[in-house]
């Protein structure tokens, strides 16, 4: 990243933690600074005056009540022991970081860790924590020279505010903990060492303003809405695709449709599937025009080319006597009855697809409102006004509250995170059409040929997307609603938070899985329905009428009329056919199909899938897909 990210406690945005996240450099604002310092020396400035104050002169929790004296007890009672002389003002900020690092469990990853600690420098640099510039610059130093530090997942409760997780960001300045520096996970001290930094000594409300915040709840917050906001597009893409693969209706996706029912995600996702649709000609297809699946055989076909396809194609004719009532349905559309049902809507899972990713678009949307607010936020306790005017005790310039807790951020993480399956089951829903036979609108089953009896075909991958779908719904209770007291009941009510934000950028992953999968079977299934309409179209170009006879089930030859009418017909069929444009998916879509099938191929005949599958959730994680749809549409 070649450009600093300006820190100044007010104007980052979640583009500018994402940067830092993967790896971009900050500045602290030197005009803000000014204000840091102020704070720190008003906070001085009360202890000489002996002041009592939370966390710098009295104990924390539920040890609030405690003033510090000017000793040791052991030391003022006489005790024997030796007692080296301590600044105890000093001591309770040390022994508040190295006694709350008590986190489990794995790391986490390093993006996490760097946004944790750009956003901590970034509320500290709002000046009204009281820390000391040059702990700020240490912390901003440590960020810069990426020395990560090892932060393990489990630990935090949402309030106060993510004590162990940032006590474990804490410990490192003081050479204690984990760090992870050049790919070697190093002691703390070691990791300052090797990265040319000095070990910090902390002062006065130091090691409450360092571990006292919402860090990593909003660190795994934002990175879950940036991962889910692209996810979300290329969920609309996998749609596309889909709808494509069905030759699909559009219709439903109208924007006038949409504009009577105006919710801005449901609007936003049909935008993107009208865009993303352009330039089909699979889309919205006569019925007539699409044949259905029929097993290969010897004689399905005439010519060597025509022997190559991995599929026959057929129709049926509707006879004449079962017209009545419908005759003119059938002016409209051609009496054949090929893959495509004659109704003029689809399933919910395609039709509806604006709405459910709508809504969790305005989930997600609504996440981002609250992250974006708490990017600038104090969250510190207590909070100092050195500035307060009027102030006639020092109770008034430095405040105990509880912007800490983290219900605001922990309720918008399980809105999003009851969300997450809501996607991923309509994703699943769709794939599941594609390999039923009962619902692909005339693919084969499982999307391969099988003539011989012998494959599979995509049927597993289902039960893949099955799996994680239930898996993602299986975590999708809120963690915002169990509140467990902590802290000897005086801090009695907790956001979790924490494990709430961490869920959600866990689930993104396997969301990404999904639809992963859809893309893999939506492909194959595109080409199929491309390559079954194409092989009639040729037929028809060629003008072999009476190959196409062949195809469709016709009358007895008892029942001239019917005869007569049938060759009639299948004229009709064979004209339109032939003087039809080549059928296509969406621009967008072509461009998506392309991208995947530059790195897997489509599959003639069962073969091992697993290295399909981890190509596809590969090509869904690193966007590429998506950017080839993006880039057809510039």
């Amino acid at each position: 990243m070649s450009q600093d990210i300006v820190l100044d406690g007010r104007s980052l945005s979640r583009a500018g933690l994402v940067a830092i996240a993967r790896g971009s450099r900050v500045q602290l604002d030197a005009a803000q600074l000014q204000a840091v310092e102020q704070a720190a020396e008003f906070l001085s400035e009360q202890v000489r005056k002996q002041e009592p104050i939370y966390g710098v002169t009295t104990g924390f929790g539920s040890n609030a009540d405690r003033l510090l004296g000017a000793h040791r007890v052991r030391a003022k009672a006489g005790d024997e022991v030796a007692v080296q002389e301590v600044d105890l003002l000093e001591e309770l900020q040390r022994n508040l970081i190295v006694t709350h690092a008590v986190c489990v469990g794995e790391p986490l990853p390093a993006q996490v860790v760097r946004a944790m600690l750009a956003i901590r420098i970034n509320t500290l640099m709002r000046g009204h924590s009281g820390i000391r510039v040059q702990t700020l610059q240490a912390l901003a130093a440590l960020l810069n020279a990426d020395v990560v530090p090892v932060v393990p997942k489990l630990g935090s409760v949402g309030a106060s505010g993510d004590l162990a997780p940032l006590s474990h960001l804490a410990i490192v300045l003081l050479g204690g903990g984990e760090a992870f520096y050049r790919g070697q996970r190093l002691p703390g001290g070691e990791a300052l060492e090797s990265a040319g930094l000095e070990r910090v000594r902390l002062s006065h409300k130091e090691g409450l303003a360092l571990n006292n915040g919402t860090a990593q709840m909003l660190a795994c917050g934002v990175l879950a809405v940036d991962r889910l906001e692209r996810l979300l597009d290329t969920a609309d893409l996998a749609a596309a695709m889909t709808i494509d693969a069905f030759a699909g209706r559009t219709g439903a996706f109208a924007e006038a449709v949409h504009a009577l029912r105006p919710h801005p995600g449901q609007v936003q996702s049909a935008a993107n599937l009208r865009r993303m649709l352009e330039g089909s000609t699979l889309a919205d297809i006569p019925y007539h025009l699409v044949p259905r699946f029929a097993p290969w055989q010897a004689t399905s076909w005439r010519t060597t080319q025509q022997q190559a396809l991995r599929f026959d194609i057929r129709w049926d004719w509707v006879p004449l006597e079962q017209r009545h009532g419908r005759e003119k349905f059938y002016t409209r559309f051609r009496p054949f009855r090929g893959g495509k049902k004659h109704q003029p809507q689809d399933s919910y899972s395609l039709r509806c697809a604006p709405q459910v990713h709508g809504a969790v678009r305005d989930a997600v949307a609504q996440a981002a409102r609250v992250l974006e607010i708490e990017l600038n936020a104090v969250t510190d306790n207590p909070l100092v006004f050195p500035h307060m005017l009027g102030a006639k005790h020092v109770e008034e310039q430095v405040i105990s509250a509880g912007h800490f807790h983290g219900m605001p951020l922990a309720l918008a993480m399980s809105y999003v995170k009851a969300a997450i399956p809501v996607l991923a089951s309509i994703s699943e829903r769709r794939l599941n059409k594609l390999v039923d036979p009962a619902t692909n609108d005339g693919l084969p089953a499982f999307l391969i040929g099988n003539e011989d009896s012998t494959e599979s075909g995509f049927m597993i991958v289902q039960y893949t997307a099955a799996a994680i779908v239930n898996d993602l719904a299986s975590r999708a209770h809120p963690a915002s609603v169990y509140s467990i007291p902590t802290s000897a009941n005086a801090e009695d009510h907790v956001s979790m938070g924490a494990n709430e934000a961490r869920h959600v950028l866990d689930m993104c992953a396997d969301l990404g899985k999904v639809l992963g999968l859809e893309l893999l079977v939506a492909a194959q299934a595109l080409d199929l329905r491309r390559d079954m309409i194409h092989a009639a179209k040729e037929l028809a170009a060629n003008g072999d009428a009476l190959g196409l006879e062949r195809k469709i089930g016709g009358p007895s030859l008892d029942d001239p009329d019917a005869v007569e009418a049938f060759q009639r017909e299948v004229e009709g069929l064979r004209a339109e056919l032939a003087a039809a444009p080549p059928f296509a998916p969406g621009r967008a879509v072509e461009a998506a199909r392309s991208e995947l099938r530059r790195h897997i191929g489509g599959m003639a005949r069962d073969r091992a899938l697993d290295g399909d599958v981890a190509m596809a959730i590969q090509l869904v994680e690193d966007d590429r897909l998506l950017e080839a749809a993006r880039a057809a549409l510039r």
